[in-house]
């Protein structure tokens, strides 16, 4: 996987960058037989919900980050699906030094949260790179836009939808050092993005202050972070678990990204004032 951790991908590629990925084999889609598609209980998100998030290099905002959750017009083997999309925008003088346009789209069967589909079209200084995965998670198989077609672990998850998918996860009974593993495809490999659980705090924000879980990535050696304490992140302690706050410590200083507006929330959210 790129290194490159940029501005509007941050929210999207912090966890990911802990992980050491593994080329999955190749496989030919013809010869699998299907299989059964799982249910997943989602009381954390709704379609309607949108984030926005900001990212700052030091006290300076650089960049904007917005995820909407819409519903996809089509189905897939005629299952209704989710249409999620995260766009991202380098901002201010960042704009003229390092020009961001970002945009993800993913769609996730609504009722199993496993993707069909997922489209990344990224343009951050310079760099651009265009991806377009068709998954086949009746067959535990995805192809590439490259027609390339691999044998993936089941239900994996792309770079988007995985963020919804985990909001999902029971967090009921979680204790500290509790970890949790999601598997998914990035730049041709496996990722298993590895969490831990490390306490709750409240946080401060533009926003306003709220009552958090606390979590630190599991780092495998050789990834841009050299030890747990260098990325932070803080969900909402409530049933819609929204990743509000994220710190990280990069070789080019300190990042943080924070959610300054939200809309469409399926529960009430862990605000204290």
């Amino acid at each position: 996987m790129k290194t490159l951790l940029t501005l509007t991908s941050f929210i999207l590629m912090s966890l990911l960058a802990a992980a050491q990925g593994v080329k999955p084999p190749k496989v030919d889609l013809d010869t699998l037989e299907n299989g059964e598609l799982r249910s997943v209980t989602n009381q954390a998100f709704q379609t309607g919900e949108k984030l926005t998030y900001r990212v700052h290099y030091g006290f300076v905002d650089a960049g904007e980050a917005v995820l909407e959750v819409k519903d996809s017009k089509w189905d897939f083997n005629g299952r209704p699906a989710y249409h999620i999309v995260g766009t991202g925008r380098s901002l201010g003088a960042f704009d003229w030094v390092f020009k961001v346009r970002d945009r993800y789209e993913t769609y996730v069967d609504k009722d199993g949260l496993f993707p069909y589909r997922f489209i990344r079209n990224v343009s951050e200084g310079g760099y651009e790179i265009f991806q377009d995965y068709e998954f086949h998670p009746e067959k535990r198989a995805l192809r590439t836009h490259e027609k390339e077609e691999y044998l993936t672990p089941e239900f994996i998850q792309d770079l988007l939808s995985a963020f919804y998918y985990a909001r999902t996860l029971d967090l009921s009974d979680v204790r500290k050092g509790d970890t949790f593993e999601i598997e998914t495809f990035v730049d041709g490999e496996v990722y298993p993005l590895k969490i831990k659980y490390v306490g709750t705090e409240k946080i401060k924000l533009r926003k306003g202050t709220f009552r958090c879980m606390k979590f630190v990535p599991v780092i495998q050696e050789g990834r841009i972070w050299e030890d747990e304490d260098d990325l932070h992140v803080w969900i909402t302690d409530d049933a819609n678990k929204i990743p509000i706050l994220v710190k990280s410590d990069l070789l080019v200083g300190s990042v943080k990204m924070q959610v300054v507006d939200y809309e469409n929330l399926m529960n009430p959210i862990a605000k204290i004032k």
